[in-house]
């Protein structure tokens, strides 16, 4: 089952290659709500608290200077119990991760290792190597309380 836990922390981004001298940096993997990188915004960096100082956008990605230095590739997160409700039958791709993925006919394909975003859609990776595409025609069912993905037959190589 996945991590239902409140107090979990959820990755708004990376923290990537710098952008000028002052300590900002460009964010990696950047959440889609801008609100997550406002001036005055907390994000928890290795655990600990930073405060975004400045917020600006360069070439269409994030560019953050926060209260302290901070390495790159730090995992910038929040607390899950920040993120809005989604609408029923919504999800964000954090909770996908570790999901069992099976075909309509019960075989079992593997387990969620990651959401990988696409550009015409994003990819289900799994752990036994499979990548399936997240679109309509090949996800049947996301069943976050059972833990477990239901994906159509032809997906996948036969056994």
């Amino acid at each position: 089952m996945p991590n239902r836990d409140s107090s979990q922390l959820v990755s708004v981004g990376r923290v990537g290659k710098p952008h000028g001298l002052d300590g900002s940096f460009f964010v990696e993997r950047a959440s889609s709500d801008p609100a997550r990188f406002e001036p005055g915004a907390v994000l928890q960096v290795d655990g600990t608290p930073a405060t975004v100082v400045s917020s600006k956008h360069a070439g269409g990605r994030p560019v953050l200077r926060l209260d302290r230095r901070v390495e790159r590739g730090a995992e910038l997160t929040i607390p899950r119990a920040e993120l809005p409700p989604l609408p029923e039958g919504s999800y964000y791709a954090f909770e996908l991760v570790g999901l069992a993925v099976a075909e309509e006919g019960g075989r079992l394909l593997g387990s969620v290792l990651e959401v990988v975003p696409g550009v015409a859609n994003d990819v289900l990776e799994l752990d036994s190597g499979l990548a399936l595409p997240m679109v309509e025609a090949c996800i049947l069912l996301v069943d976050l309380e059972r833990a477990r993905i239901v994906v159509a037959t032809g997906f996948s190589e036969p056994d």
